[in-house]
């Protein structure tokens, strides 16, 4: 193993085996991310068949609940059934038949990764991941000794980088 002398040996030793560490799940939030821009599309995404049984007589706002279904809204009734953009409710038996379009197993389980939430398992994981970009972020600036040329053009880009992110977040 590398031997640590100072806090330069120190940031760029652990920058390295931290990224190397982290290299699967860093692809697996790059992947997720780019997928969660899109995902109010159709984008990867196949259609799902359901048949399920939920309560009988259920007003549009608990069915949508119910089915799990964003901007649920009952578009006809014929009799007893309710039709819906993605299916069919039947208010007597309680029987609902619908399609949803989702992401492939894989990719929905990075997807949803992505999402955790704090009441969730693997949010520990989460909290070290964002721990540790925080750190690459910091330990970068130990790359290169501050007196080269590359250290003092990297601080530029960094400046830019930086200024470009506030004006992206408050647009």
């Amino acid at each position: 193993m590398d031997k640590i002398k100072d806090t330069r040996s120190f940031m760029r030793i652990t920058h390295r085996y931290l990224g190397y560490f982290l290299a699967g799940i860093m692809a697996i939030y790059a992947i997720s991310g780019v997928l969660l821009v899109y995902r109010d599309t159709d984008f990867l995404k196949k259609d799902k068949k359901y048949s399920t049984t939920v309560g009988k007589d259920l007003s549009e706002k608990a069915l949508g609940k119910e089915l799990k279904i964003k901007n649920f809204e009952i578009e006809s009734r014929v009799g007893n059934i309710a039709y819906f953009k993605q299916g069919a409710y039947n208010t007597t038996t309680g029987e609902a038949k619908y399609i949803k379009k989702e992401l492939p197993f894989a990719l929905d389980k990075m997807v949803k990764l992505h999402k955790a939430q704090s009441k969730d398992t693997l949010s520990p994981l989460n909290t070290f991941f964002g721990v540790a970009l925080f750190f690459f972020v910091i330990s970068s600036f130990w790359m290169f000794n501050p007196k080269t040329k590359a250290f003092k053009r990297g601080m530029i880009f960094t400046i830019a980088g930086l200024v470009v992110s506030i004006i992206l977040i408050f647009i």
